[in-house]
C-alpha cells in the first residue's frame, strides 16, 4: 500500500495536525484505534480509515466515547498499544472508566486524545480538559505544531506503555487543523502484545483494591518526575528579564510575536509542552531567572495557579502577569491569537511598542450556519412547525439538525448534550405539563439516546420523538454508525434497524416515513399529536451530501418558480431552502443548489419541476 503517511524515515511532508497525530501513532507501533468522531478530532480516525489496507492496526468507530475508551481499555489490558480519539466534551462521556483505568493501569499502553475547542467553533462549551489530567492523574502532552503533534503522540504512546498508565494528549482546534512541515521518523512494525497476568489486587478495583491503587498511581507519577523535568518538550530559550511561560498553541503565538518584534534579547521563553505532572524544578529555575513572568495558556489558569503556588512557597518576588490578576487582554474566554499575545507582552518589553487593534473591516452580511439545500431535516421541521407552531416545546440534540433553531424553522428550544433531547424532553414534559417534540439523529440515538428512551418508557413519560435517520454521521464527515446501510458498511460492521431497536426498548407506537414525503409526515405527526405516552416517528432520508458522494444518487429534476405571487413568497419564507433566491421581489431557485427534493412543490403550486439528470 503506497499511502503518503507510510513513507520512510526522513520524508518531509506538509500535514494537517490530525494527520501528524496518525503518523506519530504509527511510529509508536499502535495496534488499535477507537473513536467517536467529533470536531476537531474527526480527521484522526478518518486518516487511519484511509490506512486500513496497510494491515498495521485495527480501527473501530465506536457508538460513543465511553464505549470507545472501554474497548481500547480492554485491549490495552490484553497487551495492545491503543489510541482513543474524541473531542473535549466526549471525555465527559468517557470519564467514568477513565478515572478508574488510571488506578488499575493498562499494561499494553493507552493514549487518550482530547481535542479541546476554545472559542466554541463546533461545540456547546469550551471546557479545558487539562483538568482531567489533574483529577485522573494522567501525564499530559500539549503540542503546538504539526511536528510536535507527531512527536508527542509517539512519545505519549511509548510512555503509556513504559509506565503502563493512560496518558492524555491534549490538543486544541488550531493544533488539530493547522498545517505544517513534518519530518518522519522510523516506521516500525506494530508493537507486540504485552502478556496479560491476572492480578485481582490491581485489575478488579473493589474499594479495598482501589485504596491501594490510588497510592500506586501517586507513586508512578512521582517516579516519572525526573523524566518530566528532562523532557525535550519543556525547553528554555533566551536570557531576557521578561519571562514567557507558554503552553499549547500559545507557544507558537509567543515565538511569532517575539520574532516579529525583534524582542529575542529582551525575553526568555519556557516552552511548556509536557504540562502534567508539573516540571516544578524547571519552573523554579525559570522563575528565578526573570523579573517578570507572563503566563500564556488558553482556557483556565491552571499553569498560572501552579506558578503562584511555587512563587509563594519559595518567597519569590517576581511579578506574575496572567488571567488571575485580570491583566488585559488575557482571558479565560475564547482563543488566543498573535494580536492578543502582542498586546499582553508589548507594555512589559518595549514601552514604545504600540498596542495593536483588530484591523477595521466593513460590516459583512451575517451568514449564520444553515441546513444544506435539499436537507430532509428542513422538510421535517417545516411539517412540525405547520402542525405544532408554538403550542409545543422542541427538544433538540447534537447534530446537523440543531441548525433548525433559527427562524423560520425554529425547532430547537433547548439542548444540553448528546442524547439529552429524550431525557431532557421527558423531564420538561413531566414538569411543564405540555407535549414536547424531541429530535435526535441516527448516530446520536445509538450514542446515548437509547438509555433515555428506556427511561421514558419505564417512567411513562409523554414524549413525541422524531428520529432523523439520514444514514450517516453527517456533521463530522460521514463516518459509519450502526444505522448506515449494510452495502456501505461492507463486511466490517453490521447494520442495525432503528425501528427494531426502538420496539425492543419497549416503544409500541413506532412509525417510519420518508423525509421528503410532506403529506405522510404531516399525517403521522397529526395522529401522534393526539396520542399520549412515548411514540416515535423515524424519518428516513439519506443526507443529501452523502447520497450524492457515497450512494451516487443523481438529481432527476430541479425546481423553478412558475408563478410569482403570495404563494411563492410564503413558501420561500416558511421553508427557507438554501436554494431559494429573491431579488427585487422576484422569487427564484438556484439550479446549481437545488437537489430536486421536490418539497417546495408539495408545499406550493407556484413551484414546478424541470426534469433532467445531472
Amino acid at each position: 500500500m503506497h499511502h503518503p503517511l507510510l513513507a520512510p524515515e526522513g520524508t518531509k511532508m506538509l500535514l494537517l495536525g490530525n494527520e501528524a497525530i496518525a503518523r506519530g501513532a504509527l511510529e509508536a507501533g499502535v495496534m488499535l484505534v477507537t473513536c467517536y468522531p467529533g470536531t476537531p478530532s474527526s480527521e484522526v480516525p478518518d486518516t487511519f480509515y484511509s490506512l486500513m489496507e496497510s494491515g498495521r492496526f485495527l480501527l473501530e468507530y465506536s457508538v460513543n466515547e465511553k464505549v470507545a475508551l472501554e474497548v481500547a481499555g480492554g485491549a490495552a489490558l490484553a497487551g495492545a498499544l491503543c489510541l482513543v480519539t474524541m473531542k473535549h466534551v466526549g471525555v465527559n462521556v468517557a470519564a467514568d472508566p477513565l478515572l478508574t483505568m488510571a488506578y488499575t493501569g493498562l499494561p499494553g499502553g493507552l493514549v487518550l486524545l482530547s481535542a479541546d475547542d476554545p472559542g466554541c467553533h463546533s461545540s456547546q462549551n469550551e471546557q479545558d480538559n487539562r483538568y482531567y489530567a489533574r483529577s485522573a492523574g494522567l501525564p499530559c502532552f500539549e503540542p503546538a505544531s504539526a511536528q510536535e503533534a507527531k512527536d508527542m503522540t509517539k512519545a505519549a504512546l511509548l510512555l503509556a506503555r513504559r509506565i503502563q498508565q493512560p496518558v492524555l494528549l491534549r490538543t486544541t482546534t488550531r493544533v488539530n487543523h493547522l498545517r505544517g512541515p513534518v519530518v518522519f521518523g522510523p516506521l516500525p512494525e506494530p508493537a507486540e502484545l504485552v502478556p496479560f497476568k491476572r492480578d485481582l489486587r490491581r485489575f478488579v478495583p473493589v474499594p479495598a483494591v482501589a485504596r491501594i491503587r490510588h497510592r500506586a498511581l501517586a507513586a508512578i507519577l512521582d517516579g516519572i518526575r525526573p523524566e518530566v523535568e528532562a523532557s525535550p518538550f519543556n525547553r528554555i530559550s533566551g536570557s531576557g528579564s521578561v519571562g514567557i511561560l507558554a503552553s499549547g498553541i500559545s507557544r507558537a503565538f509567543a515565538h511569532d510575536v517575539v520574532l516579529a518584534n525583534n524582542w529575542q534579547k529582551q525575553v526568555s521563553i519556557l516552552d511548556f509542552g509536557m504540562t502534567w505532572p508539573l516540571a516544578e524544578k524547571t519552573l523554579e529555575t525559570f522563575m528565578r531567572s526573570v523579573k517578570t513572568l507572563v503566563v500564556l495558556e488558553e482556557g483556565e489558569p491552571l499553569v498560572e495557579q501552579a506558578v503562584y503556588a511555587i512563587a509563594g512557597r519559595l518567597s519569590l518576588s517576581l511579578s506574575i502577569k496572567g488571567k488571575m490578576a485580570g491583566d488585559a487582554p488575557l482571558s479565560i474566554f475564547g482563543e488566543y491569537s498573535p494580536l492578543i499575545v502582542h498586546n499582553a507582552l508589548a507594555p512589559l518589553i518595549d514601552a514604545h511598542a504600540p498596542l495593536r487593534e483588530v484591523p477595521a473591516c466593513p460590516e459583512l452580511p451575517q451568514r449564520p450556519p444553515n441546513l444544506c439545500a435539499g436537507c430532509a431535516h428542513r422538510s421535517v421541521f417545516y411539517a412540525a412547525r405547520k402542525l405544532f407552531g408554538d403550542s409545543t416545546c422542541y427538544s433538540s440534540d447534537i447534530g446537523c439538525y440543531t441548525l433548525g433553531l433559527l427562524p423560520p424553522l425554529s425547532c430547537a428550544d433547548f439542548l444540553f448534550c448528546m442524547g439529552s433531547s429524550i431525557s431532557a424532553g421527558s423531564g420538561f414534559a413531566r414538569a411543564g405539563g405540555k407535549l414536547v417534540l424531541g429530535f435526535i439523529g441516527d448516530s446520536t440515538f445509538f450514542h446515548s439516546g437509547m438509555t433515555g428512551l428506556v427511561n421514558a418508557v419505564f417512567n411513562r413519560h409523554n414524549l413525541l420523538l422524531i428520529i432523523l435517520d439520514n444514514g450517516t454521521t453527517a456533521m463530522t464527515g460521514h463516518q459509519p454508525n450502526p444505522a448506515v446501510q449494510q452495502e456501505v458498511l461492507g463486511n466490517t460492521c453490521v447494520h442495525m434497524d432503528i425501528a427494531s431497536v426502538v420496539r425492543g426498548l419497549g416503544v409500541s407506537r413506532v412509525a417510519k416515513v420518508r423525509g421528503y414525503n410532506q403529506k405522510a409526515i404531516q399525517r403521522l405527526l397529526a395522529e401522534m399529536k393526539e396520542e399520549n405516552g412515548v411514540r416515535v416517528l423515524i424519518v428516513e432520508e439519506p443526507c443529501v451530501l452523502f447520497a450524492r458522494r457515497t450512494l451516487r444518487k443523481k438529481r432527476v429534476c430541479t425546481a423553478y418558480v412558475a408563478e410569482q405571487g403570495a404563494d411563492a413568497r410564503q413558501c420561500a419564507e416558511t421553508l427557507a431552502c438554501q436554494a431559494f433566491r429573491r431579488k427585487d421581489g422576484i422569487i427564484d431557485v438556484d439550479p446549481e443548489l437545488c437537489t430536486g427534493c421536490m418539497v417546495c412543490m408539495q408545499i406550493s403550486s407556484a413551484f414546478k419541476a424541470k426534469k433532467g439528470e445531472e
